[in-house]
């Protein structure tokens, strides 16, 4: 076992990561590619699936050539992917899903919003579906987008063989199989797992019924092989054909198996990125309000998902830094002393905070620039900042990016809150992402939370738990708990320091009491739409 080595290949928002790891779960290599975003307008951003197979492909190459072993000791691969949508029509080829028509823009992706008013029309049907994605359709999900691509351009529609999920899209690509995933089409598709059906009734109340034949007819549960690398893939990556294939999976979700799928009982994985996911498994099936699912064994076999989310994280902190007036100087300083930019403004913070202990009591962020995935569930939301003043420099940057910070943690102790008065019971925290390479927004997430925060030893735990699915659909595991836990090393340990606690409580229902300042704000407004 231990001279088989196994791929996880991540599809993310902006490139391609491929990881090739051993038998003991040690990363051998490291590959990634970019991939492009369209943005024709606000809220509409596109992709192309041509583009994303060419980079996956050479991030594969690479990384085995970069790991030393020979072809033939990889012996499985596991795709995840960002929960974009793929329109492909009978000859293989991308069916456009831009307003303009333009070729190869065949993906709308998952942070895309022009479906808003199709994800009314489906939330008014009340469905008793909705039920299981936290009480209404989000327009990141998958329905919504299928229904606008139907209503405004209904010969491309008709033209689609097949809507892939982008993590069933790869797998399709690599191997031939016509699959889905069950995390797929459970999580972002409203099929009800655990009773084995669409809802028909939710679908003809939208006019939907086709969509049914446009996705994959075989549902493979999280582990199952989907088949063997074909020819033509295998020579692409560099590989053979005798490469086992799992089913896709979420990127998110291929983050939280990793995180707890040796140990999953009461442990809230927080996968950080351009969005965060928070994800907690449980043997009962717990309903949340404007927390997604439960989905059945769409994360964990035999288990049920509950999943929350901050549609802006990493995207909303990178932003903010970007609109200030110092960035400039931010960015020349770390180019000079050969450091990234976020390693420089932890220090503008450190230096900060021996001058002024608390810098952010004045200064409250709401971080709802891009809507409230969870647990508000209002994608109309707006994110605001209060306590501005006219304080220059780099310390006006330093206060504003901390309380950037703090206010993402405070979104993420919102959706704890909801989950555990709602009946869930968490009790250790475990992270993985953009934040784990942050000292500092690690710091805020413990203290803001409360909570002691857990990291894997593998900084990228989402290409491992893809690889863990590889090992497991290549019968080298008998279930996911053992792959986990033969594959998947703790690390360190962020401890709260509770001497903060009175501060973040204060600062906490500021937080809270914002988002009721908004939408009164809004309700004011609202003739004027």
């Amino acid at each position: 076992m231990s001279d088989q080595c196994y791929i996880g290949v991540d599809v993310g928002s902006a490139s391609v990561r491929a990881g090739v790891f051993d038998g003991r779960g040690t990363r051998l290599a490291f590959a990634v590619r970019p991939i492009s975003q369209y943005h024709p307008r606000a809220d509409v951003v596109e992709q192309s699936s041509a583009q994303i197979w060419s980079q996956t492909c050479e991030a594969i190459k690479e990384a085995v050539a970069q790991s030393g072993v020979s072809p033939e000791a990889i012996v499985a691969m596991g795709f995840d992917a960002t929960c974009s949508l793929v329109a492909i029509d009978e000859s293989g080829q991308g069916v456009s899903v831009s307003e303009q028509g333009e070729d190869g823009h065949d993906i709308i992706m998952w942070m895309d919003h022009r479906a808003a008013a199709e994800a009314r029309a489906i939330n008014a049907t009340g469905d008793p579906a909705l039920a299981y994605v936290g009480g209404e359709v989000s327009v990141e999900m998958e329905l919504p987008k299928a229904l606008w691509l139907k209503r405004h351009f209904p010969e491309r529609y008709r033209r689609v063989w097949r809507l892939f999920d982008l993590a069933d899209f790869l797998v399709w690509r690599a191997t031939g199989a016509d699959v889905a995933s069950v995390c797929t089409l459970t999580c972002k598709w409203n099929y009800l797992a655990h009773e084995h059906r669409f809802s028909a009734r939710l679908l003809a109340a939208v006019e939907l019924e086709d969509v049914v034949d446009k996705v994959p007819p075989a549902i493979l549960q999280l582990g199952e092989p989907a088949g063997r690398l074909s020819a033509d893939a295998a020579a692409r990556c560099g590989l053979t054909t005798g490469v086992t294939v799992a089913g896709g999976i979420i990127d998110a979700h291929a983050g939280g198996l990793a995180l707890v799928g040796a140990q999953p009982e009461g442990a809230l994985a927080i996968i950080s990125g351009t969005s965060n996911c928070h994800m907690l498994v449980n043997a009962r099936e717990i309903h949340v309000p404007g927390v997604w699912g439960p989905y059945w064994g769409a994360m964990l076999p035999g288990l049920w998902l509950s999943e929350g989310g901050q549609s802006a994280a990493g995207a909303l902190v990178d932003w903010t830094i970007r609109q200030h007036a110092c960035w400039a100087e931010l960015e020349q300083q770390a180019q000079r002393q050969g450091c990234s930019e976020y390693v420089l403004l932890n220090q503008w913070v450190a230096d900060l905070e021996q001058r002024d202990p608390l810098p952010t009591r004045h200064l409250h962020v709401l971080a709802d620039h891009y809507g409230n995935r969870s647990p508000r569930a209002n994608s109309n939301a707006r994110g605001a900042a209060i306590g501005l003043t006219l304080e220059p420099g780099r310390d006006s940057l330093a206060r504003l990016y901390l309380a950037t910070l703090q206010a993402i943690a405070y979104g993420t102790r919102h959706i704890i809150e909801a989950m555990n008065q709602a009946g869930h019971q968490i009790t250790r925290l475990q992270i993985c992402g953009g934040a784990t390479k942050n000292p500092l927004w690690l710091r805020e997430y413990a203290n803001v939370t409360g909570c002691d925060i857990a990291l894997p030893e593998q900084d990228d735990a989402v290409t491992l738990g893809a690889a863990v699915l590889g090992a497991v659909a290549a019968g080298i595991y008998p279930s996911i708990s053992a792959a986990a836990s033969a594959l998947v090393r703790p690390g360190a340990t962020v401890r709260a320091d509770r001497q903060f606690d009175t501060f973040h409580q204060a600062k906490y229902q500021v937080y809270l009491e914002l988002y009721d300042d908004m939408q009164r704000a809004a309700d004011l407004m609202a003739a004027w739409r």
